[in-house]
């Protein structure tokens, strides 16, 4: 018995590059992120605040947010950068992660409108912003591993 295989003319299937995913809210690019915590992988969609203007608007005026999603505000170059809550109308975990894209800290459950500063506890190379007590939840803590 012969089996033979045909091809299309030699040509190779090419993947079509594709726009990146953006929020139809803030219109902002998203992309996947990951927390990798004792074991666990807890995957993401957040919203990349890039820009200057970006970042000091961040989730503010935002109503709600899904259990999954998230900002994450890169630091480049890496400071200690301090947060607030200023028009922000829903509790967020604030999470600075360390130029090792380690979580240095946690600002849990960081309260609506509250202007107090929210300071990192060291360089941070990033910080994600995700609902209010979803990192208690899902066991995130200092020391867990971060990539976007």
């Amino acid at each position: 018995m012969i089996v033979g295989g045909c091809s299309q003319g030699g040509q190779e299937a090419v993947a079509k590059p594709t726009a990146p995913l953006v929020h139809p809210i803030s219109g902002l690019e998203v992309v996947p992120l990951i927390v990798k915590s004792q074991g666990k992988v807890h995957k993401f969609s957040v919203e990349v605040a890039k820009t200057e203007e970006e970042q000091a608007k961040g989730l503010m005026f935002r109503t709600e947010m899904g259990p999954d999603e998230g900002m994450i505000f890169p630091e480049d170059p890496p400071r200690r950068p301090a947060f607030w809550m200023r028009n922000t109308v829903i509790p967020l975990d604030i999470i600075f992660i360390g130029t090792d894209h380690r979580i240095l800290n946690i600002a849990a459950n960081a309260v609506p409108y509250d202007e107090t500063p929210l300071p990192a506890a060291g360089m941070a190379s990033g910080v994600l912003e995700l609902n209010g007590g979803r990192a208690a939840e899902l066991g995130i803590k200092p020391g867990d591993k971060v990539e976007w």
